[in-house]
């Protein structure tokens, strides 16, 4: 981690967000849960149906899909359309992508925010959100394809 970039906020409870909204709670949603809850990093929707082989498709896409909208899991996307999902953080954040292996990372940098309010003086109107995601090699893969 550089100096710019600081620490991230725990996780939100998903059970507990999920909770709070009024959103039933049913035993094949709570093994998503669950599991997400386990992840520490990316994770595709694909991924977790195979992980969890006894809940049903429709329910890991719903239950996903509606963490998305409350805003506790991060929907990213790759070049090629392929989507990839990560927990989020409580404090607004960014996302590494690894092209290569899939690894999804986050940070948050002084030097983005700083971009973004000075983007903001040019721009008519209120910015109101905005993703950014660095596509990568990781440290992981560079090392892998050195000679």
């Amino acid at each position: 981690m550089t100096a710019e970039q600081t620490s991230l906020p725990a996780r939100p409870d998903l059970l507990t967000v999920l909770e709070d909204q009024g959103y039933r709670l049913t035993g094949p949603r709570r093994s998503v849960i669950a599991l997400l809850d386990s992840k520490g990093e990316g994770f595709s929707t694909e991924e977790i149906c195979g992980e969890l082989p006894n809940v049903g498709r429709a329910t890991v896409y719903r239950t996903i899909k509606l963490l998305v909208e409350t805003g506790v899991v991060c929907k990213l996307s790759f070049p090629d359309g392929a989507a990839k999902y990560s927990l989020a953080r409580a404090e607004h954040h960014h996302h590494t992508l690894c092209v290569k292996c899939g690894r999804v990372g986050e940070f948050r940098a002084s030097t983005i925010e700083r971009l973004l309010r000075t983007i903001g003086e040019d721009i008519s109107g209120d910015i109101v959100g905005h993703s950014i995601e660095f596509h990568i090699v990781c440290e992981d893969c560079l090392a892998k394809s050195a000679p």
